[in-house]
């Protein structure tokens, strides 16, 4: 039976090698001579050997880590709260507004592979070569997400695999990522002239330097507020399939500027554009206080429950995809202040000035009621909180990693960063999982995965819950940082 969480999710960045002049994504001019790791933030290129000649007195010190560490640490978040969500619904997706644990994973991804193309697009020595590059791993990025997302891959509970064109999911995570790493670094590549080598004084010259970034971000959000307030919503219906029957069901609307599970334009925009057979068919809301008793966690429907309970919906359908563009922005924000800004005091007093700002507007809206926190919309206030946070988080990692120097307790994580493609597909998708189910002596259900989770940790703990959260931190989490490490010493990467 297939995991619904497993694609609700999504990854981190990974490396890349894009430029035929290799375009350094790593390294970054620093008073201290301060230097990325040399296999991190691959995510458009390989080293530039040319820039090394050009400044040759760089030693290769310090080393920014925090980048990778940030990355594995929103592997190992959404690692966590996909296969012990279950469990803890407490961690899992908020059923509709507010933000939990799982609702930070993916616009934490966001803001990294916005980092990560500031950094990697410093220099753009030949724009037409960088351009294709960019919009081939964009299509690698949409391939894989049709291919583990869409429906395809049924692991790693049914051995079975392959989709009904009729019911294939279009969107999903990898495809979001696509969709703003796509947008966000054409902005970065087509204004490669038009921002400057050093910033004139002034506390906002880093935003004014990069105005046509801010501009985009701009673009994005007035298309999405004016689409979300604006449309209107009509009455619309779905069928239910139950075995050999099916029932139709009906949503009235008539309205604009729902924010509410039925009626809202981000809904709407999808069914009209993908049709609602090809929508996610397991949406949070299910587990809301008004669709079951057991809010928060799936259970039986309510015989008083709104129709819209049992309807599909997109999480990570096109409008919010849009909004999600901000994240991006945000991102590649703090990649420019981590390239124009050389003191760590310089760093952080912009980075941490920017996440609280971001939190301060977040909270303001939400409690307000102006515009609630909501990852399934992916609203503006949604926006400001997750990337305020990973902001916060970021400058944290850095004061641990870069500047006070305690590398070695965040090792695991810098791996697991570095390789986080391969962490995403064979982990968190279940493929691994799914090959080592596919070894089963008898029936399928006795396989090696299940003996594990039952007799090393269920039957030892006396509790599914607890030893449910022990299998993902000990023979999940564990398990891959390990593998990374030992990757990583072998200087074996998975790149797009």
């Amino acid at each position: 039976m297939e995991d619904p969480k497993k694609l609700e999710e999504g990854f981190g960045n990974q490396k890349n090698n894009i430029s035929e002049e290799n375009i350094d994504t790593n390294r970054i001019d620093n008073n201290q001579d301060l230097v990325s790791h040399e296999n991190e933030q691959k995510i458009l290129s390989q080293p530039l050997q040319k820039e090394e000649e050009e400044q040759p007195t760089i030693k290769k010190g310090k080393r920014v880590a925090t980048l990778d560490a940030f990355r594995g640490l929103t592997i190992v978040l959404m690692i966590l709260v996909d296969d012990a969500g279950g469990a803890y619904a407490r961690i899992d997706h908020s059923p509709w507004n507010g933000c939990t644990l799982a609702d930070f994973v993916m616009p934490f991804f966001l803001f990294i592979v916005g980092v990560a193309i500031a950094l990697a697009l410093k220099r753009v020595p030949k724009v037409s070569a960088v351009i294709k590059k960019v919009t081939l791993r964009t299509l690698k990025l949409l391939f894989w997400g049709i291919i583990l997302q869409g429906g395809y891959s049924h692991a790693p509970y049914d051995l079975a695999y392959g989709v009904d064109m009729k019911v294939i999911r279009w969107c999903g995570i990898l495809q979001r990522i696509a969709l703003v790493y796509l947008i966000v670094a054409l902005i970065e590549i087509l204004t490669t002239k038009l921002r400057p080598t050093t910033l004139t004084p002034g506390h906002f010259s880093i935003f004014t330097a990069y105005k046509w970034q801010w501009l985009g971000g701009f673009v994005a959000f007035v298309v999405y507020m004016t689409t979300i307030y604006g449309l209107y919503v009509p009455d619309w219906n779905f069928l239910v399939h139950d075995g050999d029957t099916s029932q139709r069901y009906t949503v009235k609307c008539g309205m604009r500027g729902h924010l509410g599970p039925a009626c809202n334009a981000v809904g709407y925009v999808d069914r009209q554009v993908w049709g609602i057979n090809h929508l996610y068919n397991q949406p949070v809301w299910a587990r809301s206080k008004v669709c079951t008793l057991s809010y928060p966690e799936t259970g039986p429907f309510r015989d008083d429950a709104p129709s819209w309970c049992r309807a599909p919906f997109e999480p990570e359908g096109l409008l919010s995809s849009i909004s999600a563009i901000m994240s991006g922005t945000i991102g590649i924000h703090y990649g420019h202040v981590l390239i124009h800004f050389k003191g760590h005091g310089e760093r952080l007093k912009q980075w941490i000035s920017m996440g609280l700002g971001l939190l301060i507007t977040a909270f303001i809206l939400h409690f307000s009621d102006a515009i609630p926190l909501n990852k399934q919309l992916y609203s503006f206030s949604y926006v400001c909180f997750t990337a305020g946070t990973a902001g916060i988080v970021f400058s944290g990692l850095y004061i641990l990693i870069d500047v006070l120097g305690m590398r070695i307790p965040f090792l695991w994580l810098e791996w697991i960063g570095m390789n986080a493609m391969l962490i995403f597909v064979m982990g968190a998708q279940g493929i691994f999982a799914g090959f080592i189910n596919g070894w089963y002596f008898k029936n399928e259900d006795n396989n090696l995965v299940n003996w594990i989770q039952h007799h090393v940790f269920f039957n030892v703990w006396k509790s599914q819950k607890l030893g449910t959260l022990l299998y993902v931190i000990f023979a999940e989490i564990t398990f891959w940082a390990v593998l990374a490490g030992i990757l990583h010493r072998l200087g074996i990467y998975w790149k797009l």
